[in-house]
């Protein structure tokens, strides 16, 4: 296992782990449908052909291109969507890259959605990403089976290496802008983010996105941002020189985690007022609990049990 670098082996193991969570998602739902057991908004439609007009057809289906070329009115036909589609959101930000147990922010956010990946494709349903960062503009379609959850993992791995090194941070509007012209009507979206790059334009993209897809976030975060280190002093070396921190003062240890919960308490306050479900993952927890949590799994559970 690579603590700081998302390597390709880490997250095909997860198919194990995604095994078992599927099989879960299945005695607690009763069915094979959609590990991810959401909230869904409606289903999307596929256009499956086009006929010739019939008296009680619904004219907003009108097929304006095949009646122009034939001279004859034709209408659309659609067919459900059978299958459900994940989109994961991966936050790639600098601040992602950092940890201080067991493995940075930035993998454990891709091991969560390898495990999502997995789990998706084993239900019989459709995996997508996005990936947003400096210099980062890529996103993976929706895809079925093995080989959707493969095309999702490979590309975690090349966004961890596009994005090393970089310094500037993309904020999350625009992961969410683009998230909202990728996803389909009912699509379950899942955010990978610390919460840092949130901005005031992610408010309103946020409420167009939930408006027609199921949102939820797990938001990344290390025990160190929870609380101060041990009192002491410590040099810390960053781009312009040495800083010297002194964690024996009472207002800096109070300080330390206040700062933390800042940055991210303007997603967590976005999500709460949206009743937008959410959970914080640290670096050193396993995500299988994390998304049993955020998915529902766990309350469904004790429900039937009760």
């Amino acid at each position: 296992m690579n603590a700081i670098h998302v390597q390709l082996d880490d997250l095909l193991a997860m198919r194990l782990r995604a095994a078992r969570l599927a099989q879960l998602a299945q005695r607690v739902a009763g069915s094979h449908a959609a590990v991810h057991a959401s909230r869904f908004r409606g289903r999307g439609v596929d256009y499956a052909e086009s006929r010739a007009y019939q008296p009680g057809d619904d004219i907003r289906q009108m097929d304006w291109r095949v009646t122009a070329r034939t001279g004859r009115p034709h209408t659309k036909l659609f067919t459900e969507e059978r299958e459900r589609s994940v989109l994961a959101v991966l936050d790639c930000n600098p601040s992602m890259r950092f940890g201080t147990r067991v493995r940075f922010k930035s993998v454990q956010a891709a091991r969560t959605a390898a495990l999502l990946a997995w789990a998706t494709a084993l239900s019989g349903d459709r995996i997508g990403a996005i990936g947003y960062g400096p210099g980062l503009n890529a996103e993976v379609k929706p895809g079925g089976g093995v080989r959707g959850a493969l095309r999702c993992l490979r590309a975690f791995v090349e966004w961890d290496v596009v994005t090393r090194g970089s310094k500037e941070s993309v904020p999350l509007s625009q992961a969410l802008q683009r998230a909202r012209r990728l996803a389909r009507p009912g699509t379950q979206v899942i955010l990978l983010t610390d919460g840092f790059d949130c901005d005031e334009a992610a408010e309103p993209a946020l409420t167009m996105l939930a408006g027609h897809c199921d949102v939820a976030a797990v938001i990344l975060g290390d025990p160190l941002e929870h609380a101060a280190p041990p009192p002491a002093r410590y040099a810390l070396q960053g781009e312009g020189g040495s800083v010297l921190l002194d964690f024996a003062a009472p207002r800096t240890r109070a300080r330390w985690p206040a700062w933390f919960e800042e940055q991210r308490g303007a997603l967590l306050a976005m999500l709460k007022r949206r009743a937008l479900a959410s959970i914080v993952l640290d670096t050193s927890a396993e995500p299988e609990a994390a998304l049993r949590a955020l998915l529902g799994f766990d309350s469904r559970r004790a429900k039937k049990a009760g």
